[in-house]
C-alpha cells in the first residue's frame, strides 16, 4: 500500500460524521432496549454509575443504539488555474436510511472514477467507518465495495486516518481533532459547539444545519492537517467552496 503520507490529495474522500441517540432520553426507550443498554453499558462503566446519565454521554457513539444525523464529504481538485482546492457536500436528515442513500450514491460515482480512492478522517477507523457500516446493515442496506473489508489487513485497508498518523506507532496516545490542527498550526473556527453538544442541538433545539456547518469544519480541518503531514500550503478559504447539503 502506498505511503498514507504521499497519497496525491485528488484521491481523497476526506469524512466526518455525527451521530445522536435515536431517541431523545432514556426513559424513552422500549423496554427491552432499557435492559440491552444496561447490559452493555455496565461493562465499562463505574458500579454506582446512573443509566440515564450514561444514555445521555453514551448512546449516540455506540452504533446499536445511536444514529448518523450528518456525513460531510470533501475532495481536492485542481481547478483551471491550477489551484488546489476542496468541495465539500454534506448528508444530513432525521430518516438516516435516506442519508445513508445519498450518501453511498455520490460515493459510488467517485469510485467508479478513483478506484484507488481513500477515506480521511480522524478516528476513522475506530469510528466513522464502522459507525457507517453498522448502521447501514441495520438499515438493511447492502455494504457497498469502497465499505467491503472483510479480511483485509489493516493496512491493506484504503483508510488514511489522521490520528493514526500522529500516533508514530504509539498505541496508547489518543489526541482530539481540534489539539491535533492547534499544535499543528492550523486554525479551527470557534463556534461554541463540541461534540457532547451536538445531541441537544439536533433534540432541543432542532438545528440540524448548525449541526451541519460544524460537520463540514471538522472535515476541513482534516484536509488541512493532511497537507500539513504531506508538508504542503493550506488551503486559503477562497479555495473552499460548499456544493451544498442534501436532505
Amino acid at each position: 500500500m502506498a505511503n498514507q503520507t504521499h497519497i496525491h490529495p485528488d484521491r481523497l474522500m476526506v469524512l466526518d460524521i455525527e451521530t445522536v441517540p435515536q431517541f431523545a432520553s432514556f426513559e424513552q426507550l422500549p423496554e427491552v432496549w432499557k435492559d440491552l443498554w444496561a447490559d452493555k453499558i455496565s461493562k465499562t462503566m463505574p458500579e454506582n454509575f446512573s443509566l440515564p446519565d450514561s444514555y445521555q454521554q453514551k448512546a449516540g457513539i455506540q452504533a446499536e443504539f445511536g444514529k448518523i444525523i450528518c456525513i460531510s464529504t470533501g475532495f481536492f481538485y485542481t481547478d483551471k488555474g491550477n489551484r488546489l482546492c476542496f468541495r465539500l457536500k454534506s448528508y444530513a436528515a432525521d430518516n438516516e436510511k435516506k442519508l445513508l442513500q445519498a450518501f453511498t450514491a455520490d460515493v459510488e460515482k467517485f469510485y467508479n472514477t478513483t478506484p484507488d480512492m481513500h477515506f480521511a478522517g480522524h478516528n476513522i477507523k475506530e469510528f466513522d467507518i464502522p459507525f457507517i457500516s453498522r448502521r447501514m446493515l441495520i438499515n438493511q442496506l447492502a455494504l457497498p465495495a469502497f465499505l467491503q473489508f472483510s479480511g483485509r489487513k489493516p493496512w491493506e485497508t484504503n483508510l488514511v486516518d489522521t490520528m493514526q498518523l500522529w500516533k508514530f506507532g504509539d498505541y496508547k496516545n489518543y489526541t482530539s481533532l481540534h489539539l491535533l490542527a492547534n499544535c499543528l498550526g492550523i486554525e479551527t473556527p470557534k463556534d461554541g459547539i463540541d461534540g457532547s453538544m451536538v445531541k441537544d442541538i439536533y433534540y432541543k433545539e432542532q438545528n440540524l444545519q448548525r449541526i451541519v456547518t460544524y460537520c463540514q469544519k471538522d472535515v476541513v480541518a482534516v484536509a488541512q492537517i493532511f497537507l500539513r503531514f504531506q508538508q504542503l500550503p493550506l488551503l486559503p478559504p477562497e479555495n473552499i467552496f460548499i456544493a451544498g447539503t442534501e436532505t
